[in-house]
């Protein structure tokens, strides 16, 4: 991947934007919610998490070390396991009411898969050290 860091950082960028775009739509309680509001707080904040994870990622994108990268796809599997949660979470029916999935949902399923399949492809030099004596 040429564009591995731009792509990285731009991912990181969608995922912070998409924290504060309305993910559902509640009709019962006419109210849209984000990742840092739901009624009374029931479905917590995933968005705390989701903008800690793209601040260190954007970080260990630009890093050139190997332990950089390793925690970068820890972080990036720890993303994308959180995103189902979150996905679940905020677009399950409950008493026969299901709501309605706007674009801040979409938009966050793409920013975490996107910033998953750039920790899977560093764009990184491996160095070839040769021992002397070694033969």
């Amino acid at each position: 991947m040429k564009n591995y860091k731009i792509i990285g950082w731009l991912a990181c960028i969608l995922l912070l934007v998409s924290c504060f775009i309305p993910l559902t739509y509640y009709a019962d309680l006419n109210k849209n919610f984000t990742c840092f509001f739901s009624e009374k707080n029931i479905y917590g904040r995933p968005g705390v998490f989701f903008v800690f994870i793209a601040v260190v990622s954007s970080i260990l994108i630009y890093l050139d070390k190997i332990w950089a990268k390793r925690t970068l796809i820890f972080l990036g599997a720890l993303n994308l396991g959180y995103l189902i949660k979150t996905y679940i979470l905020f677009t399950s029916c409950y008493n026969a009411y299901c709501p309605e999935k706007k674009f801040g949902i979409y938009l966050l399923i793409i920013s975490c898969v996107l910033l998953f399949i750039v920790s899977l492809f560093p764009d990184m030099k491996l160095v070839n050290k040769e021992d002397n004596g070694a033969e």
